[in-house]
């Protein structure tokens, strides 16, 4: 009898353990929140619960992004975060915050279209949100103006297309009156496939006049722009192509390849930001010709061949480092 008692003594221990991280778990997800008062919040556009939860958190509404990810995985299974603009309440546990951001309280609902994206993908965006009604086609690619855009409930998403396509036009002609001298675009719409081409070479938004300038410097001199987004676009029609470019697709002969071609390609190849079309309209005033890879997210600029190929060692010395080769 006595060692049938101690043989249990660790297992209620266990099981006590157990039953207090239980407490503990479940009790943190129905516990009172931080928030002083009742508050809007947004969930932006295509957010996953990660982003949510870091956004929670840093604007005073859980106590902790990771512990809010952990119980919602948990115990809010089957529930599905929605874009929109929220009200919490005062106090508001992780429990009714994520409640509300996964039901139907919606104040305002928005739908976000990244600078860049292309059209097809801004296509499935408006397909694949619930909120919206109707068929629409996949918009001309350079005709949506990037920005995020509330929606009704219940609205078309051919209307919803049709305020993005009046947003570019506006934007655009706004930006074509503020034109300088030293672009090379002869047309808006060729504004829109220059910069296109400059939102698809760079991420940084300091680099964009720069990026404008070589490839105005480019056009001057009737050089191959040499752009890879432009060998891309006519294989994915703007979406990732999750691998190297094959060098068979680099001397493909068509209507984009910048590689194969002087000028312009026939088209935009994504949706170019306000600010990309404002650097092409005013460019940097440079002498620079080539760029590559800095590996700090930016690029090496250079005015001379010679220069540029000592970059590209650089580049290259760096991939080697990291193991890409």
């Amino acid at each position: 009898m006595l060692g049938s008692r101690w043989g249990r003594t660790p297992f209620l221990a266990v099981l006590a353990l157990i039953l207090v991280g239980m407490t503990w778990f479940v009790g943190g997800w129905y516990s009172s929140g931080p928030l002083g008062k009742t508050a809007a919040f947004t969930v932006p556009d295509g957010s996953s619960l990660s982003s949510v939860a870091a956004k929670l958190e840093k604007e005073g509404m859980i106590s902790s992004a990771s512990a809010f990810k952990l119980r919602a995985r948990v115990l809010g299974i089957g529930s599905t975060i929605k874009a929109g603009e929220f009200e919490l309440p005062a106090n508001a546990s992780m429990s009714q915050v994520f409640g509300l951001i996964t039901g139907d309280e919606v104040l305002r609902r928005f739908v976000t279209v990244p600078e860049g994206m292309p059209s097809i993908m801004v296509h499935e965006r408006l397909m694949a949100n619930p909120w919206l009604t109707g068929e629409v086609a996949v918009p001309a690619e350079g005709t949506i103006l990037p920005d995020t855009y509330e929606i009704a409930r219940g609205e078309s998403r051919k209307a919803v297309v049709a305020r993005m396509q009046a947003a570019m036009q506006k934007a655009l002609a706004e930006e074509w009156e503020k034109r300088g001298s030293g672009t090379v675009v002869k047309s808006p719409q060729e504004a829109v496939i220059l910069a296109s081409i400059v939102e698809k070479e760079t991420g940084k938004p300091s680099e964009r006049k720069m990026v404008a300038g070589l490839y105005s410097n480019r056009v001057r001199q009737s050089m191959l722009l040499q752009a890879d987004p432009t060998i891309i676009y006519p294989i994915t029609k703007g979406k990732p192509l999750g691998r190297r470019i094959r060098q068979s697709e680099i001397n493909a002969v068509n209507d984009y390849n910048t590689y194969t071609m002087t000028g312009l390609p026939r088209g935009p190849i994504t949706n170019p930001g306000r600010d990309s079309i404002a650097a092409v309209l005013n460019p940097a005033q440079t002498d620079v010709l080539y760029m590559v890879a800095d590996g700090t997210g930016g690029h090496a600029f250079a005015t001379t061949l010679q220069e540029h190929n000592a970059n590209v060692q650089k580049w290259y010395t760096i991939r080697k480092e990291r193991g890409d080769f």
